[in-house]
């Protein structure tokens, strides 16, 4: 019997959204592995907009339910309306959008808050006991809520692969159990039913990141 996931969007656009290539990837396993997908996202202004050609915010104003469409071809509903007893998992893709709007780590790190209707979410599938799938930043989230939950974000000691791993030593900070993961793999914490990846996390190739994706993707419709 096929699987329904929701899937947890954050605008479109790594800077300020969801890494499209992280969403498109879930979406073709999801699809590849026979599930039924529905895509959410809070219906809420974006914390800013940034130029992707310079890297700098602007002053425009974004929704990030309105961005998310552009990524689910405009099947995208509020994520007010997500009802946890209608899917058997939930995945959130990574990019900013999550330090942003899913949160605001991206002004506050390891002392950041999650956004209300996200923490509910979140809370809600693991207290049903359905798994939680996250890929890149977006761990964060797991590793606010569930404390000492495990997880990766891939390795835990910075170099030119591995530019972000200061995250890892947050979320140790943070209290949870950091497993430093190949990006082409990902981590199963099976008492929490969390999988993670750590994608754009690390400086691999793009079919690499696709990969380990995957097999994200493939761990949490096993738990589900």
């Amino acid at each position: 019997m096929s699987k329904t996931v929701a899937v947890i969007l954050s605008g479109c656009g790594v800077y300020d959204g969801t890494e499209i290539h992280e969403a498109s990837a879930v979406l073709v396993h999801l699809s590849r592995a026979g599930a039924k997908v529905k895509m959410f996202a809070p219906n809420s202004a974006q914390m800013h907009v940034v130029n992707h050609c310079e890297g700098k915010p602007t002053e425009e104003e974004r929704n990030v339910l309105q961005e998310s469409a552009r990524i689910a071809r405009g099947d995208v509903a509020d994520l007010a309306k997500l009802d946890v007893s209608a899917f058997d998992a939930v995945i959130i893709p990574g990019g900013f959008g999550v330090a942003k709007n899913l949160s605001d780590w991206a002004v506050k790190n390891k002392e950041f808050t999650v956004q209300p209707q996200v923490e509910k979410i979140i809370k809600a599938f693991h207290k049903a006991g359905k798994p939680l799938g996250m890929c890149c930043i977006s761990s964060v989230l797991a590793a606010k809520i569930l404390p000492g939950c495990e997880l990766t974000v891939g390795a835990d000691k910075e170099c030119d692969m591995w530019p972000y791993a200061q995250t890892a030593c947050a979320m140790k900070e943070m209290g949870c159990k950091h497993v430093n993961t190949d990006v082409e793999k990902a981590h199963v914490d099976v008492k929490n039913k969390l999988v993670t990846t750590s994608a754009f996390m690390c400086n691999a190739p793009i079919h690499n990141v696709f990969d380990g994706i995957g097999v994200m993707v493939n761990e949490t419709l096993k738990l589900a």
